[in-house]
C-alpha cells in the first residue's frame, strides 16, 4: 500500500525536484495553495447540497538572466503525476524566456528565510455542528452556506526560501427571512466552533428577525448617532485597505488616508490598528517569496507605519513589511475598547443601529469621505431598544468624523471576520473588528 504523504512533504518534495532539475544560471520560485473544503448549501433550513472540494495549485516562476515567467499548474496529489506536470512547465517556461527582454524592474528576494505554521486541530465534525444549526433555525426560513476545512500555503526557491502553512477555518454564513420578505444576514467564522458563541450568535439574529415583523420607520437625510456592528465596521476597513496603508499609494499622494499620513487630520485617539503577520489565517509570507511582519499602522488615530512592498522600499527608502505589491493589510485588527457589546444599545440612546453596509465606494476619496448602503436589518433605536426597522438608505460621511471627532467608544468584544470569498479557492483574509458607536453619522437619502 502506498504511503500517503502530507500535504507539506508532497510540496517540499516537488520544490527538491524543481532545485535538481535547474540548469546553470536558473533561478526558481515555486507557490503552492490547496485546500480540502466541505461545503454545505442551506435552504429552509433544510441542507439541499453537500459536497468536498480537494484542489492544489502550484504558480512555478523561472529566472534567467534577469527574464522571468511564470505558469500556474493545476496538481493532482500524485507525486509522479505532479512532477511531471512541472517539468513540463518548467520545459514551456524555458522556451517563453527565450523570447522575452529582461525585464530591468525584476524584484527578487535573494536572502534564505524559514517559516513554518501549522494548526494541527481537527476541523469542527460536520455532524455536530448540522445538529447545532438544525437545532437553532427550526421553524425558521433560513438560507445559507458552511464551509470547513484546512487551507494550505506554501512557498520556495532556489535562493533558499521556505515558508509552509497550515491553516484550519470555517465559516458559516447564513440570513433569515422574515414573511414579508425582509431579512437578518448574519455569520459565524473561526479556527475551533464553540457552541456557546454560535448560540450566541444566533439568538441575536433571531431577535432581530422580529423585529423586522413592525412596521418600517422611514428617515428624513440628516446626522444621526449610530451603531456600526463588526460586520458593518469590516465594510468600511475594507475600503481603507484599498490603498490607504500602501507606501506605493502614500508617496504617490493618491491614499484616501493621505491627510492622516500626512498630518492634516487625525482619527479617534481610541484607533489602533495593526496587520497581524504572526497566527493569522493567512501566511506570514506571500507569492512572491516576501516575508510578511507585524506592523502597528495607527495608534492613539495617528499612523505609525505604512505596508512596504520591496519594490516601494527601494524606490523610497523604506523597510520592507509587506508580502504582496497592492500593499494591503490581509489580516487587520482595530483595537479593543471599554463598552460591552450587551450596553451597546443603552449606549446608543436613540439613533441607527447598522448590522452590515454594502456598495461601498469614495465619494471624496482625497477628503476620506466614503458612501455606501444599509444593507439588510437595520434598526431605528430609541431608548436603548429597537423601534422599527429602516429601508435602505445612504450615507455619505468622511470617516474623520464618524471614525474621528465623533467616535464614542469601541466594544470590548471583538468579532474574527473571516473572507467568505470562494472564487477560485477559498480565501485566507480576515479582520478582528469591534463594533463601534459614533455620535454622528449623515445620512444624505
Amino acid at each position: 500500500m502506498r504511503e500517503v504523504q502530507s500535504p507539506q512533504s508532497m510540496f517540499a518534495a516537488l520544490a527538491d525536484d524543481m532545485r535538481a532539475a535547474l540548469a546553470p544560471g536558473e533561478a526558481f520560485t515555486l507557490w503552492y495553495s490547496a485546500e480540502s473544503s466541505e461545503f454545505i448549501r442551506f435552504n429552509r433550513a433544510k441542507v439541499r447540497q453537500a459536497g468536498r472540494v480537494t484542489q492544489a495549485t502550484a504558480c512555478l516562476r523561472l529566472i534567467r538572466d534577469e527574464r522571468h515567467a511564470k505558469s500556474w499548474i493545476a496538481l493532482s496529489g500524485d507525486p509522479a503525476a505532479d512532477r511531471a506536470r512541472l517539468a513540463e512547465g518548467l520545459r514551456q517556461l524555458r522556451e517563453a524566456l527565450a523570447q522575452l527582454q529582461p525585464d530591468p524592474y525584476l524584484t527578487l528576494e535573494r536572502e534564505p528565510w524559514q517559516r513554518s505554521f501549522a494548526d494541527e486541530a481537527a476541523p469542527p465534525d460536520t455532524g455536530h455542528v448540522l445538529a447545532r444549526i438544525d437545532e437553532a433555525a427550526r421553524g425558521l426560513d433560513l438560507v445559507g452556506i458552511y464551509a470547513a476545512g484546512p487551507l494550505y500555503r506554501g512557498f520556495a526557491s532556489s535562493f533558499g526560501a521556505f515558508g509552509w502553512h497550515a491553516a484550519q477555518a470555517f465559516h458559516f454564513d447564513w440570513s433569515l427571512f422574515h414573511a414579508n420578505g425582509q431579512a437578518v444576514k448574519a455569520d459565524y467564522a473561526g479556527n475551533r466552533w464553540d457552541d456557546d458563541e454560535f448560540a450566541g450568535r444566533f439568538a441575536a439574529a433571531r431577535a432581530q428577525l422580529e423585529h423586522l415583523g413592525k412596521p418600517a420607520r422611514t428617515l428624513a437625510p440628516g446626522d444621526y448617532r449610530a451603531y456600526l456592528a463588526p460586520a458593518a465596521l469590516d465594510e468600511v476597513l475594507g475600503m481603507l485597505s484599498w490603498g490607504g496603508f500602501s507606501a506605493r499609494s502614500l508617496a504617490q499622494k493618491e491614499s484616501p488616508l493621505q491627510r492622516l499620513y500626512d498630518g492634516a487630520a487625525q482619527l479617534s485617539g481610541m484607533v489602533d490598528m495593526d496587520e497581524r503577520a504572526s497566527g493569522a489565517l493567512a501566511p506570514a509570507f506571500g507569492p512572491e517569496g516576501i516575508p510578511r511582519s507585524d506592523a502597528a499602522l495607527v495608534r492613539a488615530g495617528l499612523p505609525v507605519a505604512r505596508l512596504v512592498y520591496p519594490r516601494s522600499a527601494r524606490e523610497y527608502g523604506l523597510e520592507v513589511n509587506c508580502a504582496d505589491a497592492g500593499e494591503a493589510p490581509h489580516a487587520l485588527a482595530l483595537g479593543a475598547g471599554t463598552l460591552a457589546q450587551a450596553d451597546a444599545l443603552a449606549a446608543l440612546g436613540t439613533g441607527l443601529y447598522i448590522g452590515n453596509l454594502w456598495y461601498l465606494n469614495w465619494s471624496d476619496a482625497p477628503a476620506g469621505r466614503m458612501t455606501g448602503m444599509t444593507r439588510f436589518a437595520t434598526f431605528w433605536v430609541e431608548d436603548g431598544r429597537i423601534q422599527a426597522p429602516l429601508g435602505t438608505m445612504r450615507f455619505d460621511d468622511s470617516i474623520y468624523g464618524f471614525l474621528g471627532d465623533h467616535l464614542e467608544a469601541l466594544t470590548r468584544e471583538r468579532q474574527l471576520r473571516v473572507s467568505s470569498g470562494t472564487y477560485g479557492e477559498r480565501q485566507t483574509d480576515s479582520s478582528l473588528l469591534p463594533g463601534a458607536l459614533t455620535g454622528r453619522l449623515r445620512l444624505t437619502l
